[in-house]
Parts: C-alpha cells; structure tokens; sequence
C-alpha cells in the first residue's frame, strides 16, 4: 500500500464521508493523521474524526466563517509551512463549494490536492440494502436537488428531470416534500405508486429511514419529524427488496462470455 506524505504548505481537500467516522477513505483518514491545521464543516462532519489529528494540530470549524474567512486560514497555514486538511462532508466535489476555495488558492500559488470521500447517497443505499441500478429497471441514477436560496438551471428543474425515469437522490430538498412529490409526478413518468425512500444522517447513529410511495412519503416524513439532513430517493428500484430483481445483471450471467471468463455452454 502506497504511503500517502502531505507536503508542508500543501492544502488537502478531504472527503470525511457521510457520518460515520469509519467511511473516511484510508488515504483521508492519513491526511488528518498528518495535518497541523484543520479546516472542518462543523455542521455536518462527525467530530469524532478530529480525534485523529495529532497534538497541536490546529482545529477551527468553518460553520460560522464565510469564504474569505476560510481561506484566511487556509492560506496563512500553507504559507507558514503546516500541513493544512479542509474536511468537507461526504465527497467535497459534491455541493461542496471547493471550487471556489480552489480557485483562490490557484490565485495565490499554493498548492492543492483533492481525496475523494464516500456521499450520503451510497450510504443510504447501503442503510436500505439496496442496489441503485438494477438491469431492466434502472441503468441511470441522477443526484441532484430541488432550487431552495441556491438555484437550479431550468433545463435540470425536477420535472425535466423526471421525465426520464430511473432513479433519482435529492439532497438539500427533504424541507420541500410536497413540492418534490408534485415536480416528480409532472415528469409523467413517475406515478403516485412509485417507491421513494428517505434517509435521515445516513449511517449516524441516529439514522432514520420512512419508505413509502409518492403518495405518502410527504406525510410519512412530516410525521416522522424529518426536515433537514436527508436524502430523498425515488425509483422503480426500491421495491426490488419486495418483489425480487426482475433481469439478472450479466455480469456473472454463467451463459455471458467476456474477456476473463468462457461461456458456459
């Protein structure tokens, strides 16, 4: 296995997982290991990751800091020569605002490196038991969310996107049920029978899963107290727990040849 070194007056953007403190990937886990100043998002990381940082190492949470405030830190820590780690919840590529962190940092010639970390959404499949593709069903997942304070493209509003079907995760939208439900439907592919599934801190502790259809799933999570830090997803795929996959994938089909294995007759 490779040793993975952070360099001095290097910024590490790492991807801390969905919640649970043991999906940091090894290479992230390393870095904080290593790091001398921590940047970390405070509202959604599991603190418990900051135990693996070593003594003296440097800890602010960005939760009540703007960008120029975070980049301050980040930037005044590269340049006095530390190990510098920006923890970002989940994958930071994912609603993680780093481009803009990386930007600045390209403006002021310091280095950057990016480790990528395990989203909520394949935790909450994990949680459900749960492929997301399923041939015959869905060979298409699409993450995405509904237009809140930060706006969506028009061409990728729900409803257009619904109208493709398969399977689709919405982050940042579980405050917004009802409207979710009334853009999916518009879609016309999706039909109040339809599956959805929401995951509340996806392998926290405190988990919670409400399944339904999108018939009830609104009321269901209204009544089970879920507003925020959810994941909402809605596919054919999720009664295969129910009614069994209906198409073998050919992946380990014995009758389906490819380049490591024979056909067998």
């Amino acid at each position: 296995m490779n040793n993975f070194q952070m360099t001095p007056g290097e910024v590490i953007f790492v991807g801390a997982g969905p919640g649970d403190p043991e999906l940091i990937t090894v290479k992230g886990l390393k870095a904080l290991q290593q790091a001398e100043l921590v940047v970390y998002a405070g509202s959604l990381v599991n603190p418990a990751l900051l135990d693996e940082c070593p003594a003296g190492c440097e800890i602010y949470d960005s939760a009540p800091l703007n960008l120029e405030q975070v980049l301050v830190l980040l930037i005044a820590g590269a340049r006095a020569g530390k190990k510098v780690v920006r923890l970002h919840t989940g994958d930071p590529a994912l609603y993680g605002a780093i481009q803009e962190q990386m930007e600045v940092l390209d403006s002021e010639n310091i280095p950057y490196r990016v480790i990528p970390g395990v989203t909520a959404t394949f935790a909450a499949a994990a949680s459900l038991k749960q492929e997301l593709t399923l041939p015959g069903v869905s060979q298409t997942l699409v993450l995405t969310r509904l237009a809140g304070r930060t706006p969506v493209p028009d061409s990728e509003a729900l409803r257009n996107i619904a109208r493709n079907g398969g399977t689709i995760c919405l982050y940042l939208s579980v405050g917004m049920m009802d409207q979710l439900v009334v853009d999916l439907l518009a879609g016309g592919v999706f039909t109040p029978q339809t599956p959805a599934a929401v995951v509340y801190r996806a392998s926290w502790p405190d988990e919670k899963i409400v399944e339904g259809t999108l018939a009830d799933i609104a009321a269901r999570v209204a009544a089970a107290g879920i507003t925020r830090q959810a994941l909402v997803l809605v596919g054919e795929v999720l009664k295969a727990r129910r009614q069994g996959v209906p198409e073998k994938s050919k992946l380990y089909d014995a009758g389906f040849a490819h380049g490591y294995r024979s056909k067998v007759e």
